[in-house]
């Protein structure tokens, strides 16, 4: 395995139970590289959601090692912790929109707390609204749109500051199959641009709409990699030609 220093994630021995129960998480090592894309299977119960919340700092695990942009993030303060989230973008399986605000609002809530001005923003907002079909309903709050819509709204706020790690639970779970694969495009775009970037899906048919994806496999809460993800750094002279 390579060292910390061409990686952006590293897990080694990591394990996570919730309270006295068994671990739902055993002994999970492996090391993200960056500008990568990974998809993360598994059955249901497998341990997806879980190691996904690891990931985004959300959960801290029983045992282990868990590094992120070079750093021990176990062992770094409580204080510290909202620098590492602000360059991690996190699609929910339950969106998580702000009810009172509209969906221009949702998407540019990253933006306005990076600080972006309201006429900078305008633009990059209404453009990934547009992208994933929803120039039509900028003006609606969560509560008035659909399933679909809203985990539109949820990815469009995930990506819109291109974060240097996106983590996305079940992204195409709530839309039909050409928006499914819409979406995965705008990921494999913000992926080229550099983004490190792992969905969860139990979907096997994605698979194969990014051909240079690298896939990691949980079986009852054990990690296996049937494309060599978790051992090798991928070939950057392939991704380039891709």
């Amino acid at each position: 395995m390579s060292g910390p220093e061409s990686s952006i994630v590293q897990f080694a021995n990591v394990g996570l139970r919730y309270g006295t129960d068994r671990e739902v998480l055993s002994d999970v090592s492996f090391t993200l590289y960056p500008g990568s894309f990974y998809f993360l299977t598994g059955a249901s119960g497998a341990g997806k959601t879980s190691l996904l919340k690891l990931l985004y700092l959300a959960q801290r695990p029983s045992r282990g090692i868990i590094s992120m942009f070079g750093e021990d993030v176990i062992t770094a303060e409580r204080r510290a912790l909202p620098e590492f989230r602000r360059r991690i973008g996190v699609v929910f399986q339950d969106f998580r929109l702000v009810p009172h605000l509209s969906a221009y609002d949702n998407v540019a809530l990253p933006l306005r707390i990076s600080g972006m001005s309201e006429g900078k923003l305008e633009k990059p907002v209404t453009d990934m609204l547009e992208w994933v079909g929803l120039s039509h309903r900028v003006d609606a709050r969560p509560e008035t749109l659909s399933g679909g819509e809203q985990q539109r709204v949820a990815i469009a706020r995930a990506v819109i500051a291109r974060p240097e790690i996106l983590v996305a639970d079940e992204p195409t779970g709530n839309v039909d199959p050409e928006m499914a694969v819409k979406l995965l495009r705008l990921f494999e775009a913000l992926n080229r641009l550099g983004t490190t970037v792992v969905v969860a899906t139990h979907d096997v048919h994605l698979l194969r709409k990014v051909p240079d994806s690298l896939i990691m496999r949980l079986d009852k809460g054990r990690l296996s990699d049937p494309t060599g993800a978790l051992r090798y750094p991928p070939r950057r002279e392939q991704r380039a030609e891709a």
